[in-house]
C-alpha cells in the first residue's frame, strides 16, 4: 500500500485552509489507499497557524511544520520535504487555484512508473501582467539555463521517495526547486490543467520576489551572465585595441586636433556603464558563494506538531 505525502506551504492564507481541505478531503483523501498532510507555515503574519492547528484535530494525519520566518517557498517546501514519510509527495498551492483532481492524475501516473509529474499549466485565468511575467520567465529558463522546462511552466508536481531524498542531498540557498527536479534528470510526465482565476485573498508574490526568482534561476542554473560578460569584455577589448592603432596613425600623420571630447567622453561613460553592469553579474555569483560557505541552514523550524505521533504516544503509554 503507498502513501501520498500532500506538502503545502502556507503563507497568509488562513482564509483559504478551510476550503481547501474540504476540497480535498472530498476529491482526494476519500480515494487516496494512505495519506498525510503537511503544512508548512512560512512565518504567516495572520492566523493560519491557529487555523493549521484546528485542521490537525480534526484529521491526525496532519502535520504541522512552524517556520521561525518567512524563508520563501523554496525553503518551505524543503521543510515539508524533509518531515513527509510518504512514498512519494505531491505539492500543492494553499491558494486554490489549481484543482485537487490533478492529485490524483499524477499519483496515477506515479503508479506507472514515474518518478516526476509535472502539472503543466495550458492556460492561465490570471491577469496580462501576471501572464506576461510568467511567459517572460518560462521562456527565459527555456533558452539560457534548462531547454526541458515546459512552456506553460509549472508549481504543481509530484515526486517520488528518491527524488525527494535527492532534493535534500543538494541542500542548496538561493534556489528554486522545481529547476532542481528538472535538472535531476527523474522519468517524469506531464499532465496539464487550467490555473484559475484567484477569488479568494490577496497574492503576496510581490515583484521583488519575482526579480529575485529570474535571478536565482538563471544564475544558479545558466553559465551565460558570465558567457555574457566575457563576449562584451572581449568585443569591447578588440574595439579599444583596433581604435588604439587608429589614434596613433592619426597621431603620426597629424591628423589628431582637440575636437573630439564630446566623442570621448561618450566612450568613457558608456564603457564605465558597462564595467559597473558586469561587475553587477559578477557580485551576484559571489554574493551565492559568500552565502553558502556561511552553511547556514536554507530554513528554521520553530516547532513540529504531529497528532498521529502524539495520539501512538499515548496509546503506549496508557498499556
Amino acid at each position: 500500500m503507498s502513501k501520498l505525502s500532500i506538502i503545502i506551504p502556507v503563507y497568509y492564507n488562513s482564509d483559504t485552509l478551510e476550503a481547501l481541505y474540504e476540497d480535498m478531503k472530498k476529491v482526494v483523501l476519500s480515494v487516496v489507499e494512505d495519506y498525510e498532510i503537511v503544512m508548512i507555515d512560512d512565518g504567516s503574519g495572520d492566523n493560519s497557524w491557529d487555523v493549521m492547528n484546528s485542521l490537525s484535530k480534526r484529521d491526525s494525519r496532519i502535520k504541522l511544520v512552524k517556520l521561525s520566518r518567512n524563508f520563501g517557498s523554496h525553503a518551505a517546501i524543503l521543510a515539508g520535504l524533509s518531515v513527509c514519510t510518504g512514498d512519494c509527495a505531491t505539492i500543492k498551492a494553499a491558494d486554490l487555484q489549481e484543482p485537487s483532481e490533478i492529485l490524483l492524475e499524477m499519483h496515477e501516473s506515479w503508479k506507472k512508473g514515474n518518478k516526476v509529474v509535472l502539472a503543466v499549466r495550458s492556460d492561465r485565468q490570471e491577469s496580462y501582467s501576471q501572464k506576461l511575467f510568467a511567459n517572460l520567465y518560462y521562456w527565459l529558463i527555456r533558452k539560457f539555463a534548462i531547454p526541458s522546462m515546459p512552456e506553460g511552466g509549472f508549481d504543481c508536481y509530484l515526486i517520488d521517495r528518491k527524488v525527494i531524498e535527492v532534493l535534500r542531498m543538494l541542500d542548496e540557498t538561493n534556489s528554486a526547486v522545481t529547476l532542481q527536479i528538472l535538472w535531476s534528470g527523474f522519468k517524469r510526465d506531464t499532465i496539464y490543467y487550467v490555473r484559475q482565476k484567484r477569488e479568494v485573498g490577496v497574492s503576496r508574490w510581490t515583484l521583488a520576489k519575482k526579480v529575485k526568482l529570474v535571478v536565482d534561476s538563471l544564475v544558479g542554473f545558466s553559465f551565460v551572465p558570465i558567457r555574457f560578460m566575457s563576449i562584451i569584455g572581449g568585443f569591447f577589448s578588440l574595439v579599444s585595441f583596433i581604435w588604439m592603432l587608429v589614434v596613433i596613425a592619426q597621431k603620426m600623420m597629424g591628423d589628431i586636433q582637440v575636437q573630439g571630447w564630446t566623442a570621448l567622453m561618450i566612450v568613457v561613460l558608456f564603457s564605465s556603464g558597462l564595467i559597473l553592469l558586469t561587475l553587477g553579474i559578477l557580485g551576484e555569483y559571489i554574493w551565492r558563494i559568500l552565502d553558502a560557505s556561511r552553511n547556514r541552514p536554507v530554513y528554521i523550524v520553530e516547532e513540529i506538531r504531529d497528532e498521529e505521533i502524539s495520539d501512538s504516544n499515548s496509546s503506549s503509554e496508557v498499556s
